[in-house]
């Protein structure tokens, strides 16, 4: 039995998922590993070796170890057709701009509302919260206008790293209560909802729900 091309160090619903859905759509063939966090593997020395700051994911590759999200699906899009634009497309610039602008101002954000007391300590708490759940929702409103009015194949119902990425930032988002500042779902995207609609039924989306142990619904009525 041949290798692996990729080994994939996980743990359930964190940013892993996102690369778990891009490793099924490469087709390529990739094993996985659970990161044992209860035991503090994040912390061990082996995992520093490979993610210096003891996050998640990181996976390995032929070309070494890689860490950071962004990072790992535009490598992973680079070895593997059909997952972005091609460097030489005239679609690249524009699907770059969005794919960091996703990064940088959709997936960031996130984090702080999640985790607020790692940004201003607990008694700021509320207010990261307030202020970056309105910042997500203005930036998320930004990117539901553009694809309403670009409608670029990079951002539809063909999979793309992009279109994933953004798929299970709205999945988390939509687990908070409502009423939560930070709370968006596919509902309150009119461009966005249903084309990430389209893509949970895709064979790899189910694949990882199934892996995942999670609904199949995993962009529209995730939690």
């Amino acid at each position: 039995m041949s290798q692996p091309m990729y080994t994939l160090y996980f743990s359930p619903d964190s940013a892993s998922f996102i690369v778990r859905l891009a490793l099924r759509l490469t087709g390529a063939s990739f094993a996985e590993r659970q990161i044992d966090r209860p035991a503090g593997e994040l912390d061990s020395p082996a995992y520093r070796a490979m993610h210096p700051l003891g996050k998640i994911p990181a996976i390995e590759t032929p070309d070494g170890p890689m860490f950071e999200t962004a990072a790992i699906l535009l490598y992973l899009a680079e070895r593997h057709a059909g997952l972005a634009p091609a460097p030489n497309s005239a679609q690249r610039a524009a699907f770059l701009k969005w794919f960091f602008y996703t990064s940088t101002n959709l997936h960031a954000p996130l984090m702080q509302v999640f985790y607020p007391d790692r940004v201003a300590g607990p008694d700021c708490a509320a207010a990261v919260v307030a202020h970056q759940g309105a910042k997500l929702q203005e930036y998320f409103a930004i990117l539901d206008q553009m694809v309403a009015r670009d409608a670029p194949e990079w951002l539809s119902a063909k999979p793309s790293i992009l279109s994933i990425y953004i798929g299970v930032l709205v999945r988390w988002l939509s687990g908070f209560a409502q009423g939560h500042p930070a709370r968006i779902t596919t509902a309150d995207l009119p461009a966005l909802g249903p084309i990430l609609a389209q893509l949970e039924t895709c064979p790899a989306a189910l694949a990882v729900a199934q892996a995942e142990g999670c609904a199949p619904t995993i962009f529209t009525a995730a939690y």
